[in-house]
This record gives structure tokens, C-alpha cells and sequence, in this order.
């Protein structure tokens, strides 16, 4: 059979069609990719012409189309379909691909290339891909002696193979550490959907009983509301202990003999990358990786997580004092999310489970999320059933401006399965740019537990959100009008993407859009005022534990890659508990977001000394917020000014210029404080 990747796609977007790849098409193509690819560099390198912007830098960006596309596509089914056979593919495309881009930034005749071009007289963003061009060089060695060329491509394709490794662990400790329950009693506190699904997962894996599976996260969202101490502490327990050796002493479910331990290898990657740090002529990881980002030092990330990290625990031991005052003995890090509903509940008169029925999944996102990209932007959204997809569950809308001119089209798969990487993300099959002339193709993947059959999906509050959070995202690349592949659309520095996803949530509670989509799914009532009231009232009620678990991730990576070069940590855990300890935290009572063993952030995805992003963009989100409602809020107007300032242009400018656009001025981070109750 020919290789899907191989023939002209059916539709007028090139998705590829998903359903004749198999996971050996997938390496077929790459490898070919990649092939062509370096016949392409080396036409580039040798050009026996004088180097100029365009036979050079252009001709790179549109150079690699194959290789690019099979990449892209791979990248969205590895995740969010990882079967055993795609799982075998991503470890020997991981190596193919960090092989072939050490080949390509290490390349001296191509360096030499690049760097005799003339920009003196360039502008704009074509100034822009010069200057990204030339650091990424620089960053991957290019300037080295031939020795230390080696040894940082050495280092590159162990970080790749473990990494590879580490994603595939995390993944079969999230299966493993699941819950088996064989009392129904013990989930008293959860509703008839949870338990359902619970059951449904059970009997999927031929168990009797049910079985409570987990998010990517340390604090399972079951520990909201399951009223058992007893059964919240053997989930808690389970959940904390992925990647530990042998599963940290828990009974895991499925076959014992499917390896999860995941710290010698973060172990590893830490000491890996600081040594690549040192060759470069870095002090830390830490210190390289802002190299392409907008924090100007390791010491700004640094003073902003410690000052931080102080007022948050002094806010998460004032809440902690309440919940152990309502609880009768000291709140432990596996009660702490259940008496913050109990506070919601008596205090606020607030029940979060309650909401639910008002918050039905094909609602929420067609009368919330499109509804106020309508209003903003003008979008509007028509389903296609004609476009591939690389599993039954996902939903394809094409996506038109007011004029009807088509944008791009929009990929939603949100239910959770046993292939599928916790957690929530955005990525791009088609990334849209002008020199390719490709219009985008961005998906929003989930977690949420699948609903029985015929049954609604209802969210969570949190799912709410997360679902305005991505498809921000979504939007970034869907607006694109960079004129390069790299630097269109969400290809802006780590603590930079975050912010415009982080805006889109302002939408989620705006009252315009919350009376358009919180519709009980049974009477079609709207949410009550009352309730709404009772929300913002409680909006800063956990801000405490919120910032706390999210500061202490954020802690543990900037630890890991502070190490120096030479330095090695022989002893995960305790590393662990000394970097929280340094700043006051203590896991006992909130446990961080991730921990070192199944951090997937930092081991396995682009965030490695970058999990600070999101407190960081966060300062550019609570200003914008303020602009917004300076500006009237939901309205065409200011919807037009942040579409054409901040979210089209993706990296073809630099993004803190794009910002004072915007604002007029540099970022105020007194309006983060405030949001987050840190406020002096």
C-alpha cells in the first residue's frame, strides 16, 4: 500500500488521511523527510552564488515541506493516540529527528552561509528570522570545536532516548497507579456519572469493581469530593508515587512486569543538559534556556519564584487553619482539595458538583468558547464530517472570518482513553504561513471521563476553563500571518505562549457568555445570579493551595536544571524535598502540581527550565485582562486590536514590542498580585 504521506491529500486543508497511516508510514516518512531535507541544506550550503537573505534564510524556511508535515501530523497522534505500535515509532522518530537537527545546526558550511549574509538593511521580520536563525546556531554548538560539536550531539541523542523513554513510563504508570475499588460505599461523594465511568474503566480492563483513574496531576480531582479520608489517602498515595521504584510499594493494576520508573531517568536528563550548558558557556540549564526566552536572567525567574512562593504558603497555611478547624485535625496534603469544597459549600454556598449539570460539554463549547470568539473576532464555526482524524472521538469545525473568507480548521478531541497522555494541550497539524501558503490546522486535546452511553459529558468548573485556555491557543494559531513557518503562529518564546491562552479565559466567567452557555442540561435553565455571585465570591477562596502546588512544580524544575556542570543528584526524592523545603514548602501538606517522576513538562516536552512560564505570563495575561475591561470588554473593537496586535504576528516581531503595543508600556505585575490575592 503507498504511504498516505506519499499522494496529494483529499481535501483542500492537506490534512493527511490519518486512517491509511500506519506507525511504520509514519517512520517511512520522516526518514524520507529527513532525506530530502538535507539534500536541500546542503543545495543551500554549497550555492556557489553570494549568500543573500533570500537564497538563503528563505530558501531554509521553505525547505524540509515532507519532513515538516510528517513531523507535525506524528505529533498529534503520539499523544492523543498513543498506541504500543505509535509508542515504537516515537522512540526511533525521537532519534531520527534530534540526529537531523544536530546535523543541520551544527553544519558549518551552512552556518558560514548564513552568517556572510548582509542584514544590516533588513527589518521587520525579516530581521527577526535572522536573528533567531543565527542564535539557534550559536545555541546548538555551531560555533564549537569539532570535540565538543560531538559530545553535545552525543548528549542530545541520550536526552532524546530517555526521554522517550520517560513519556512512555509516565503513560503506563498512569494506567498502573489507577484506584481499584470493590466497595461501592468507599466512592460515596462522587456522582452517578464518575461512578459509572468508573465502572465502565474497570470492566475495561476485565476487573471487578471500579476503577478511578488519574489525571497527569498530583491532586486527583476525586479528591474533591470523595468523603472517605481512608480512600482519599490510598489515591492520593497512588497518584504521588508514579515513577518511583517498584510503583513506591503499591499494587499496581495490570502487569507488575511493565516498568514505570521514571526518576533514573530524570535523573540523567538533568545531569545531561547541565553539562551541555557548561559546553556552551552556560552556568546551569537554567541559564541556556532563557537564552530563547523573554525573562531577562535566571536571578528575574529566580526572585519572582521565591517572593512568590513566600506569600502563597502564607495564604495556603491561612486556608490550611480554616480546613483544620473544620476537619478537627491537621489537613494533610490528600484532604486538602476536599475541605476546600467544604469551605466553598458552607461558606460561599457554593457546590462546584452541583454545577455540573450546567456545564454539558457540546454547550459549553459551541455557546461559550465559539460564541465569544464570535463576538470578539467574528469567527464562525460549520462541522465537517469529510476531514480525516486520527481517532472516532474527534470533532473537525472549519473556521470562517466574518467575511466568509475560510481561516483555518479546528480539531477537538476531548474525551479521555487508556492511549491518550493525561493532561490538556493545543498543537498544529498545518501551521500556516504565508511563504508556504498553507491555512492552519490547530487541534485542543483533553481528558475528560467519557459519560456513559447516551449520556451528556457535564464539566467541571476546571474543565471549563481549561477548554476557553486551549482553544486561546487555538486561536494564536489559527490567526497567523507570520510569513515564515518558524516564527508563525504559537512559535513565540515558552513564557510568552501561555499569555494570549491565558486572556481567552477571562471569557469563561465574562457575563455576557456565561448566561449564553450555563444551561442546566436536563431544564434548560440558566444558572442562577445567585450562583454566579456566590462564584465570585469565591473566586480567591484556594488561590492559596492553587499557587502553592503550581509554584511548587514550577520550583522543582527550576532545581533540576540549576544544577552545575559535573554536578549529579544521587537521590531523587531527597533532592526533591530539599528545593521545596528552600522555600518553605512542604509536600506533606500541599503536594506540588507534578512531581519529579512524572513530569512531563520538563522531561519529555519543551518546558524543561520553563515551567515558570505560566506565573510569567500570567503578569502579561491580569494586565490585559485590565485592558479589556478598560476597553468594553466583549466587543468586535478590542477583539480586532489583540487579534492584529498580539495573536497574528506570532514570533515575526518580538513579542515584549508586540505587548507595548498593546499597552502602551511595560508589563505591571500588580494586577497578578491582586488576581491571585498576593497583594500586599
Amino acid at each position: 500500500m503507498t504511504n498516505a504521506f506519499f499522494e496529494p491529500p483529499s481535501n483542500e486543508y492537506l490534512v493527511p488521511d490519518f486512517a491509511a497511516l500506519s506507525a511504520a508510514d509514519y517512520v517511512e516518512a520522516i526518514k524520507e523527510g529527513i532525506a530530502r531535507h538535507t539534500r536541500e541544506i546542503q543545495e543551500i550550503a554549497q550555492d556557489p552564488t553570494p549568500a543573500t537573505f533570500e537564497n538563503t534564510f528563505v530558501a531554509l524556511e521553505r525547505s524540509g515541506a515532507l519532513l515538516r508535515e510528517a513531523e507535525m501530523a506524528f505529533a498529534n497522534v503520539y499523544p492523543a493516540h498513543g498506541t504500543p505500535e505509535i509508542q515504537a515509532a516515537y522512540k526511533e522518530i525521537s532519534a531520527l529527528t534530534t540526529a537531523h537537527e544536530n546535523d543541520s545546526l551544527q553544519n558549518a558550511e551552512l552556518f558560514q552561509r548564513c552568517s556572510a549574509v548582509d542584514a544590516s538593511a533588513l527589518t521587520g521580520e525579516d530581521a527577526r528570522l535572522v536573528s533567531e536563525k543565527l542564535r539557534d546556531f550559536v545555541l546548538a554548538g555551531a560555533q564549537l570545536e569539532q570535540a565538543e560539536k560531538d559530545r553535545i550531539r552525543s548528549i542530545n541523542d541520550r536526552v532524546a532516548e530517555l526521554s522517550a523513554q520517560f513519556s512512555s513510563r509516565v503513560l503506563a504508570g498512569l494506567n498502573q497507579h489507577a484506584l481499584l475499588v470493590t466497595d461501592e460505599a468507599e466512592l460515596d461523594g462522587l456522582d452517578a456519572s464518575q461512578i459509572s465511568a468508573a465502572r465502565d474503566a474497570a470492566a475495561e480492563k476485565g476487573l471487578e469493581g471500579w476503577l478511578i483513574t488519574l489525571s497527569l496531576f498530583s491532586a486527583q480531582p476525586a479528591l474533591s469530593s470523595l468523603t472517605s479520608a481512608e480512600v482519599r489517602a490510598r489515591l492520593f498515595e497512588r497518584s504521588v508515587t508514579r515513577g518511583l521504584p517498584n510503583s513506591g510499594g503499591i499494587q499496581p493494576v495490570g502487569d507488575p512486569e511493565i516498568e514505570t520508573e521514571t526518576l533514573s531517568l530524570a535523573q540523567e536528563i538533568a545531569t545531561l543538559r547541565a553539562e551541555k550548558a557548561g559546553i556552551l558557556g552556560f552556568a546551569n540549564y537554567a541559564e541556556l534556556a532563557l537564552a530563547k526566552q523573554t525573562a531577562p536572567s535566571v536571578e528575574a525567574v529566580d526572585t519572582q519564584l521565591k517572593t512568590l512562593a513566600k506569600a502563597a504558603w502564607n495564604n495556603a497555611l491561612a486556608e490550611r487553619e480554616k480546613l483544620t478547624a473544620i476537619a478537627g485535625a491537621p489537613v494533610t496534603a490528600s484532604d486538602f482539595p476536599y475541605y476546600l469544597e467544604q469551605v466553598r459549600a458552607t461558606e460561599f454556598k457554593l457546590d462546584t458538583a452541583a454545577l455540573k449539570p450546567y456545564f454539558e460539554l457540546d454547550t459549553v463549547l459551541t455557546k461559550g468558547v465559539f460564541y465569544a470568539a464570535n463576538k470578539l473576532y467574528g469567527l464562525t464555526f460549520t462541522q465537517r464530517h469529510d476531514i480525516p482524524v486520527y481517532h472516532p472521538d474527534i470533532r473537525v469545525w472549519e473556521v470562517f472570518n466574518e467575511d466568509g473568507s475560510a481561516l483555518g480548521l479546528f480539531f477537538g478531541d476531548y474525551f479521555a482513553r487508556s492511549t491518550k497522555t493525561g493532561g490538556a494541550w493545543m498543537n498544529s497539524i498545518r501551521g500556516g504561513s504565508q511563504l508556504v501558503g498553507d491555512k492552519p490546522v490547530v487541534t485542543n486535546t483533553m481528558g475528560i471521563p467519557r459519560p456513559p452511553a447516551g449520556q451528556p459529558a457535564l464539566l467541571t468548573l476546571d474543565e471549563v476553563n481549561t477548554m476557553f485556555h486551549e482553544f486561546g491557543h487555538a486561536l494564536h494559531g489559527l490567526f497567523a500571518t507570520a510569513t515564515y513557518p518558524s516564527l508563525a503562529g504559537t512559535s513565540v518564546p515558552r513564557d510568552f505562549v501561555e499569555y494570549p491562552s491565558q486572556v481567552n479565559e477571562m471569557w469563561s466567567h465574562w457575563p455576557e457568555v456565561i448566561e449564553n452557555y450555563a444551561a442546566h442540561v436536563e431544564t434548560g435553565e440558566r444558572l442562577p445570579q445567585e450562583i454566579l455571585d456566590q462564584l465570585k465570591a469565591a473566586s480567591l477562596w484556594g488561590e492559596g493551595f492553587a499557587t502553592t502546588e503550581y509554584l511548587g512544580a514550577a520550583i522543582l524544575d527550576w532545581a533540576w536544571h540549576s544544577l552545575a556542570p559535573g554536578e549529579t543528584v544521587t537521590e531523587p526524592e531527597a533532592f526533591e524535598a530539599e528545593a521545596l523545603r528552600a522555600v518553605g514548602f512542604d509536600s506533606a501538606i500541599i503536594a506540588p502540581r507534578y512531581r519529579t517522576g512524572y513530569f512531563q513538562h520538563i522531561f519529555v516536552h519543551q518546558y524543561s527550565a520553563g515551567y515558570y512560564s505560566y506565573i510569567w505570563s500570567e503578569m502579561f495575561d491580569a494586565d490585559t485582562v485590565e485592558w479589556f475591561t478598560e476597553n468594553g470588554g466583549l466587543n468586535r473593537a478590542a477583539g480586532d486590536t489583540f487579534r492584529n496586535v498580539l495573536l497574528a504576528p506570532g514570533n515575526a516581531l518580538d513579542p515584549l514590542s508586540l505587548f507595548r503595543t498593546l499597552r502602551g508600556r511595560d508589563v505591571n505585575p500588580q494586577f497578578l498580585l491582586e488576581r491571585r490575592g498576593l497583594a500586599a
